[in-house]
């Protein structure tokens, strides 16, 4: 399926796109609220600036896409692969990215407050100015993520491995 097609049905009401090939699809601004893309595959995709808000996402496959200032508040990710997206400025608040793997992602000036990063990978991942206001990242791995001016105000950090300094010095403050 094309993303001209996917943009079609979903105007004509569709919202079951279940196992999809959108492999570098371009859905730039793409208004899809609600979307189930369950096991899509988005490699590669160009999601700037899309509604993605209350999305189900679930083990898609969302390596190297463009997420950037993206709507994903609310959006199940729980098990996606975005290794390498640029999530830079997106709102991801209330979003579920449970064993979701975010190796090397940008998420600086991210919103992910009171997201479920619970065993979440973010390794080597950029996290400058990324709001976990309120996030879950129990047993999240974060070795080697650059998370400079990161707001982690009342973030569940339990278990959670290779916490930047921020992290810790608020831990210890609480």
């Amino acid at each position: 399926m094309n993303a001209s097609e996917l943009l079609d049905r979903y105007a004509a009401g569709e919202r079951n796109f279940r196992d999809t090939d959108l492999f570098r699809a371009d859905l730039n601004g793409a208004n899809l609220i609600g979307i189930t893309l369950f096991r899509a595959n988005l490699f590669g995709a160009d999601l700037f600036r899309a509604d993605l808000s209350g999305a189900n996402l679930f083990r898609a496959n969302l390596i190297g896409a463009n997420l950037q200032n993206a709507n994903l508040s609310g959006a199940n990710l729980s098990g996606a692969e975005l290794i390498g997206a640029n999530l830079a400025g997106a709102d991801l608040s209330g979003a579920d990215l449970s064993n979701a793997d975010l190796s090397g992602v940008d998420a600086s000036h991210a919103n992910l407050n009171y997201a479920d990063l619970s065993r979440t990978t973010l390794m080597r991942s950029t996290l400058v100015e990324t709001n976990f206001y309120r996030a879950n990242l129990c047993y999240a791995n974060l070795k080697r993520a650059n998370a400079t001016d990161a707001i982690w105000t009342e973030a569940v950090l339990t278990g959670a491995v290779g916490l930047p300094d921020s992290a810790l010095d608020r831990r210890a403050a609480s």
